[in-house]
């Protein structure tokens, strides 16, 4: 099994990709906004928080399995949304596809992924949702969501916590840009780390492969500010299938968006990777939970690292978790053995947890954390 056997947690993935990997390319994938407090901050809220050790309960038999939007899924797990993977490794995409397809869970297909998004579905089984971004005028946003309607998507997962790209200082001490531009900066970070060069760049430049439709190129910086009440009313009219609206912070903003009739409300601080002096997004998820009720599902991201964390936010009230970007390290490590492996930790991870903390069935979650 070779690297992928090293992997025992995210951090060792993130380690050992950290050896592969361009200083450019890891960074653009590890970093966050500013001077990173807001990743820390993050961090900090779930070492906090305690799970509650419980003694002789029959808990030899475990199972992990939920639902999603009704739809049965083998872990209260997915992939979060994430761009240009296929810098991680090539064909980084397909290979979380076929993750989703294998345990019947959902993967992000962002925006700005380095495959197209049909290709994506298709592999995916079906167990894919879209994620868009609403840029400029929204000509080309509204374009790409009847494309993604048009595949057979049946969740669209709108990110509204970027009105401007946050400043990432690690990416642009770097010259990193989307698209991906190689300069004497970047040759030489390549040079410095031949086997990930070899393997990557001699396959192709990797491209954000959703914006080959007339008249529509994507620029990363371009504003998304002009997005509003009325920009998600719109979209809700364009979308009949599942919404989910992602990046929320607020209470306030959670029970506006629930009576504006979205399926679903993604509690997440992008990563910290756009407003360094945002809240903890774990820290917010019991509130918005308790302010928008048990009817509509509340989903998170942000921070988590392990499967003792996805059980700690299942018991702040999210119904559904995300990971991210240690998936893509473990990629980045050890291409899809790794990110088996790295899922099979995951799974390990909460398994044992719930046998410590008395659970049988995700059904038992049902008392706060002590905070």
């Amino acid at each position: 099994m070779g690297r992928a056997a090293q992997i025992h947690s995210a951090e060792d993935a993130r380690r050992l990709a950290k050896r592969r990997l361009p200083w450019m390319v890891f960074d653009y994938i590890d970093g966050a906004a500013g001077n990173e407090t807001g990743a820390a901050r993050n961090r900090a809220a779930l070492d906090q928080a305690t799970l509650r050790p419980r003694i002789l309960r029959n808990v030899s038999e475990r199972s992990l399995a939920t639902t999603i939007f009704d739809a049965p899924a083998e872990r209260p797990f997915g992939i979060a949304p994430m761009g240009m993977c296929n810098l991680s490794a090539p064909g980084a995409d397909l290979m979380l596809a076929r993750l989703a397809a294998r345990h019947k869970v959902p993967h992000g297909v962002s925006t700005v992924s380095s495959t197209p998004l049909e290709k994506i579905i298709e592999v995916a089984q079906g167990h894919a949702w879209f994620q868009i971004y609403f840029s400029g005028d929204g000509a080309g946003t509204f374009k790409l969501v009847d494309r993604a309607l048009q595949a057979g998507y049946q969740t669209l997962v709108l990110t509204v916590d970027v009105p401007e790209v946050g400043r990432r200082p690690r990416e642009l001490r770097h010259g990193f840009k989307m698209p991906f531009k190689i300069g004497p900066k970047q040759f030489l970070d390549f040079a410095l780390h031949p086997e990930w060069s070899l393997t990557s760049l001699f396959k192709g430049k990797p491209q954000m492969a959703n914006f080959d439709m007339p008249g529509y190129s994507f620029d990363r910086t371009e504003s998304r500010a002009a997005a509003d009440w009325g920009t998600l009313a719109r979209m809700r009219e364009a979308w009949p299938q599942k919404l989910v609206v992602k990046g929320v912070l607020d209470v306030e903003d959670a029970v506006l968006l629930k009576n504006a009739g979205v399926d679903a409300i993604q509690v997440s601080s992008h990563g910290a990777r756009q407003l360094e002096s945002a809240p903890a997004a774990f820290d917010m998820l019991p509130l918005i939970r308790k302010a928008v009720g048990p009817e509509i599902p509340v989903l998170f991201d942000s921070g988590l690292r392990s499967g003792e964390d996805a059980l700690k936010a299942m018991m702040a009230g999210a119904d559904f978790v995300f990971f991210g970007r240690l998936l893509q390290f473990a990629i980045a490590a050890a291409g899809e053995q790794g990110l088996e492996r790295m899922w099979d930790v995951l799974s390990a991870e909460m398994s044992i947890a719930m046998a410590q903390t008395g659970m049988s069935r995700l059904t038992e979650i049902n008392t706060p954390l002590p905070r």
